[in-house]
């Protein structure tokens, strides 16, 4: 069985830390609400979940096949943030609010396979935490879940109670440009500590 508290503070510390889904989630929240913002944040938890299962379940294969996936994987993430980043900067002009429509839970777990901080976490989880049996494996992914969604909900409520800070169109576009140029650069970060 693994340590359920150790895991549990682990995930905690990993899900509320700032991150491509934490500043994601807070700008959904600013721009949906977070009624909104929740089919975002159960996909989140969701693709956390099933990522760690297959991750520990197909570890040994993993092992063998990671290394030649992650720079791929890396590119195929801030790629994605990139995108997100542009459409968000987009979007902060205030004729163009509609543009963006917040994500969805299969987008958001989807999203999970191409975010460098959601292997980093399921990765090191699966070392640290799962026994190489693989026991407690459904366990530990409910137990992630389960502590990921609240982490992440903070992140969408900040976004939310700002919304009415941030009323004013120029406001709210510099508040949409800065996490634009915020997830920008957590992608270019990302790329440049994947590379080398």
């Amino acid at each position: 069985m693994f340590d359920a508290l150790a895991f549990a503070t682990y995930m905690g510390v990993m899900s509320v830390t700032p991150g491509p889904n934490n500043l994601m989630l807070a700008t959904s929240g600013v721009n949906h609400g977070f009624r909104g913002t929740l089919p975002h944040m159960l996909g989140i938890s969701a693709g956390c979940a099933l990522q760690l299962v297959l991750t520990v379940a197909g570890w040994a294969w993993l092992t063998r096949g990671l290394e030649q996936w992650r720079l791929p994987l890396a590119f195929a993430g801030c790629a994605y943030l990139m995108w997100l980043s542009w459409q968000l900067w987009r979007s902060a002009a205030p004729g163009a609010r509609e543009a963006g429509r917040p994500l969805g839970f299969v987008g958001a777990v989807l999203f999970q396979w191409v975010n460098p901080k959601a292997w980093l976490m399921t990765v090191n989880a699966a070392l640290v935490f799962a026994p190489g049996d693989g026991a407690g494996t459904l366990a530990m992914a409910l137990l992630a879940a389960a502590v990921n969604l609240p982490c992440i909900a903070v992140w969408a409520l900040f976004g939310d109670r700002l919304r009415t800070a941030l009323q004013d169109a120029r406001r709210l576009r510099r508040f949409n440009a800065a996490m634009a140029l915020l997830l920008a650069l957590t992608a270019l970060w990302l790329l440049a500590d994947a590379a080398g």
